[in-house]
């Protein structure tokens, strides 16, 4: 599909079989014609929320159909917290990572692993779905799934994309650049400036694992755009990087997919 061109689509929420009960998700998808590419999209630690459908909205009226899981399911259905948008505002976050810093530690490499297969099988169900190569994108903890799902169902993913993504490559036996290595598919990587969780040491760990194991891959870094800036419902939100990483996005799977 060209670039600028929407189309209408339908959202439905619904339940996904996975690996440890039933997560409920978003799925969204063009009305009509098709079967369209599959795109899993893996959200921040935030989870599903307005500014996710927004974002799957815009990703399947260029022509992917989309799932969205709750990847928290094993703790709550979505919002992942109670007064999510206010917890987001306040000027203290104390409170709102006390409460999800477990969650995000309960999504162990085998776990995502297990989850990725589920996810991938709904896609595979669908009749809005072609048989084609699935495109991941990931945003923040989402970027770390992402990459983590392109290396570990390699036959499954043509393309991978993680965005403000942090601890993609530290020195732990279980890093998710030690999964993407194995990727068949195209990787890009688009890295927040002076990101703490994902500094330039490990920015060059990642690249050069990448190249050493011949995936095809781009890494770029967006001057003066903070960690989480696609997200518009936060203060890091910065409009012009964030149109540019829907450029990369779009360019990304409508070479691969």
């Amino acid at each position: 599909m060209g670039a600028g061109v929407q189309v209408d689509v339908g959202a439905d929420r619904l339940d996904v079989p996975a690996a440890d009960g039933t997560a409920d998700a978003m799925f969204v998808h063009p009305r009509g014609g098709g079967p369209h590419p599959g795109v899993l999209l893996y959200t921040d630690a935030y989870g599903l929320r307005p500014r996710i459908e927004e974002m799957a909205r815009r990703l399947a009226g260029a022509g992917y159909a989309v799932l969205v899981p709750n990847v928290f399911y094993r703790h709550r259905r979505a919002p992942v917290l109670d007064d999510l948008d206010a917890l987001m505002r306040s000027s203290d976050r104390a409170l709102l990572f006390d409460q999800l810093r477990p969650m995000m530690a309960a999504l162990t490499p085998p776990r995502v692993h297990a989850d990725a297969g589920s996810w991938v099988r709904f896609l595979r169900d669908r009749g809005e779905v072609g048989q084609g190569p699935l495109g991941t994108v990931g945003y923040c903890l989402g970027g770390r799934l992402s990459l983590r799902t392109a290396g570990e169902v390699p036959n499954e993913v043509g393309a991978a994309a993680s965005f403000h993504g942090g601890n993609l490559a530290t020195d732990a036996e279980d890093s998710p650049h030690l999964a993407a290595v194995r990727s068949r598919g195209e990787l890009y990587i688009g890295h927040a400036d002076n990101d703490t969780s994902m500094p330039p040491g490990q920015m060059g760990r990642l690249t050069e694992a990448l190249a050493g194991a011949h995936v095809r891959h781009t890494g770029e870094l967006y001057v003066g755009a903070q960690h989480g800036w696609t997200m518009s419902d936060t203060a890091a939100w910065n409009e012009p990087a964030a149109e540019r990483h829907w450029d990369r996005l779009l360019d990304l799977f409508r070479r691969t997919l």
